[in-house]
């Protein structure tokens, strides 16, 4: 007969309410409790589904159109199913074709929008037209922003071919993050300004992005306010002409009266 489940302390259920984070989880003997085992359990599978479940890019371009910014058009890696994705991350950095995608006809585009599948397909589908959205709004008026990209079997530096073919100066790729036993369905924003292995020498690494993590709300990072941060990381990257490890998060002061004209 195994021993009774001891009941829950008062001091951890407040505790618990104030993060995701498994803590205070009690015992049942030396062993934790049923319902705890179950919850975990739950969490992990909730974890390798969001992995493995297809994006469908069908739904997510006829969502992209309404951002009102051109037809959308969608991109893959060279990993050619979600097996090869997860085992050749060096293959998901790299494009299998980029030829429907050009720089704007009237001029070179401020900023490109890459909606990428990453690690959680679902956070993309749940969060990332929405997000979109967002940060369009967010953005001072004279940005010029490319027709959106929805990049499947995706890695963040796909994104850098993506700017390049387009002509952007500063790239946005909303990416669905590595799902965790807390959440699922996070999303992040990676930031990178002027995306070209010549303009940093031995090439763009992560030290050259800057990266807006943990956007699922309720529970996490709200759209509007990742959006304040990314639009002032791009105002910011415009005028220090960088991005990455240089440029900080200072998007409050940056977007108050922002003017882009002239700067590169």
């Amino acid at each position: 007969m195994s021993a009774p489940e001891r009941s829950e302390d008062p001091f951890w259920d407040a505790l618990r309410t104030t993060t995701q984070s498994r803590i205070g989880l009690g015992r049942t003997g030396d062993a934790l409790p049923t319902r705890r085992v179950l919850e975990f359990a739950a969490a992990h599978a909730a974890a390798r589904d969001a992995v493995h479940q297809p994006l469908d890019a069908d739904d997510l371009l006829a969502r992209a159109r309404d951002l009102g910014i051109g037809e959308p058009v969608v991109v893959t890696s060279r990993a050619t199913d979600r097996g090869e994705y997860l085992r050749r991350p060096d293959l998901g950095r790299a494009p299998a074709d980029l030829t429907g995608l050009s720089p704007l006809p009237d001029g070179v585009a401020d900023v490109a929008l890459v909606l990428a599948d990453g690690l959680s397909p679902r956070a993309l589908t749940d969060h990332g037209v929405a997000l979109a959205a967002a940060i369009l709004a967010a953005l001072p008026a004279d940005v010029t922003v490319a027709p959106p990209v929805i990049a499947t079997q995706a890695r963040v530096a796909l994104g850098d071919h993506v700017a390049r073919a387009l002509g952007a100066r500063t790239l946005l790729v909303l990416i669905g993050e590595r799902p965790g036993l807390s959440v699922a369905d996070s999303l992040g924003i990676y930031l990178t300004h002027r995306a070209d292995p010549e303009d940093f020498g031995a090439g763009v690494t992560d030290a050259h992005r800057n990266c807006i993590s943990n956007i699922h709300p309720p529970e996490g990072l709200g759209y509007a306010d990742a959006a304040r941060i990314a639009a002032g990381l791009v105002v910011g990257a415009r005028r220090l002409g960088r991005s990455g490890v240089d440029l900080k998060d200072t998007s409050r002061a940056e977007l108050e009266g922002a003017d882009l004209r002239g700067l590169d």
